[in-house]
């Protein structure tokens, strides 16, 4: 099944990078735990098995999961989205550029701005939905180009497309992704990578679109269950590829076969869980754009949204994510996040039980204060994980918080 080319999503979801174990005919991958495997000789092991942060036959199942969904030739799990988004970062020297866009999710800009910056590696933000500008930024020392689409927490939706043909179009840019200098594992032209971990393959697929590398957060919409958390990557090429998996290997900040199994539990019913989440948001982002103490709702499935068209020919749905501006600021903010019951107050998103949070103060605190405010990201801003629970129940939870 992992090889059928012709399979549709749900199908891939259920099947791809899995068999029944030929051992006993069990048709759940088993979990393989154990650190090491039996060499017949020195050096020669089965199927590439030696030792278990190298590869582990969980997570190679995992791994070829979530390449087919991502439409992609190689996946790379690992403990949690920092951590593959750590992988990238590395394979970078000191004087490289990351040019960022400006929404993203604040641990994404903490191990930039607290952790690579002291390695020599800088960060520019730049809003890039605005294409000459995202342009201008770009700079020779340019070695990724990092978008979240849609964003978090402003739900901004940028063009992938418009972006990849971008990246051709920059000086360098006829070298092969995989044109590497084997001794330091390093760049030579920018690369396009993009966090679909609020889209989910079902919605997008970047690679198919000119990215170079797909990174998730595994603990959101691919996990969706709120009981694991997890990251990935997914690239075509196979250079590129063998380079992740060396710093992979070398880090060690692998996803172990218990998390391993749980993400492809959650990938069997990924299509129709996002089909649910969309669902549901559509009906309480149309709701709360009526609602009287709301200022704005940002949501790209609303035609007020300023990527509207870009979201209907980019993506296959629009996403169980929600913002909203409540009138009157941190106070009423903080009182119907208070009073809601059938969201909870927490912070993640993705799963199937409905989520609320303040980015303010909780996912983006790590943000200053003044981009945050440059962002959008006020204190009357709220952001909502729509799950998968009853609509109407959902909306009269909301109703009677706002009250």
């Amino acid at each position: 099944m992992a090889g059928n080319p012709t399979a549709r999503f749900a199908t891939h979801c259920i099947h791809a990078g899995q068999t029944p174990d030929p051992t006993t005919g069990a048709i759940m991958t088993p979990v393989y735990f154990t650190s090491t495997f039996v060499q017949s000789s020195p050096g020669v092991f089965k199927d590439g098995y030696d030792y278990a942060r190298s590869k582990n036959p969980t997570r190679t199942a995992l791994e070829a999961n979530l390449a087919t969904l991502e439409r992609g030739a190689h996946g790379m799990s690992f403990s949690s989205g920092l951590a593959a988004m750590d992988c990238i970062l590395h394979i970078l020297k000191s004087g490289d550029h990351v040019l960022l866009s400006d929404d993203v999710y604040g641990g994404s800009f903490r191990i930039l701005d607290k952790i690579f910056k002291h390695q020599g590696i800088t960060a520019t933000r730049v809003d890039m939905t605005d294409h000459a500008a995202t342009k201008a930024a770009i700079t020779p020392r340019t070695r990724i180009i990092w978008l979240e689409t849609p964003s978090n927490p402003m739900l901004k939706v940028i063009d992938i497309r418009a972006m990849a043909l971008l990246v051709k179009t920059l000086p360098g840019a006829a070298a092969q992704p995989g044109d590497f200098d084997p001794a330091n594992i390093t760049l030579h032209r920018p690369i396009l990578v993009v966090d679909n971990t609020f889209a989910s393959p079902y919605l997008q697929n970047p690679l198919s679109q000119g990215a170079d590398v797909v990174l998730h957060s595994c603990t959101k919409y691919i996990g969706g269950h709120s009981d694991v958390v997890g990251g990935a990557l997914i690239v075509n090429d196979d250079a590129l590829a063998q380079r992740l998996r060396f710093v992979q290997n070398a880090a060690g900040a692998v996803s172990g076969p218990m998390d391993c199994f749980l993400l492809l539990r959650s990938t069997k019913t990924l299509h129709v869980r996002v089909q649910r989440h969309c669902e549901n948001a559509m009906k309480i982002a149309t709701w709360l754009s009526k609602h009287p103490k709301i200022e704005k709702v940002i949501y790209p499935g609303l035609p007020s949204h300023p990527q509207h068209e870009l979201a209907k020919r980019q993506m296959r749905g629009f996403g169980g994510m929600i913002s909203v501006v409540i009138k009157g600021g941190l106070a009423p903010s903080r009182s119907m996040l208070e009073k809601v019951h059938l969201f909870s107050l927490a912070e993640s998103l993705g799963g199937v039980e409905s989520l609320i949070e303040h980015p303010a103060i909780m996912t983006h605190a790590s943000i200053p204060a003044e981009a945050r405010a440059k962002l959008g990201i006020a204190d009357g801003l709220v952001r909502l994980s729509v799950g998968i629970e009853d609509a109407d129940d959902l909306i009269a939870d909301l109703d009677r918080a706002l009250s």
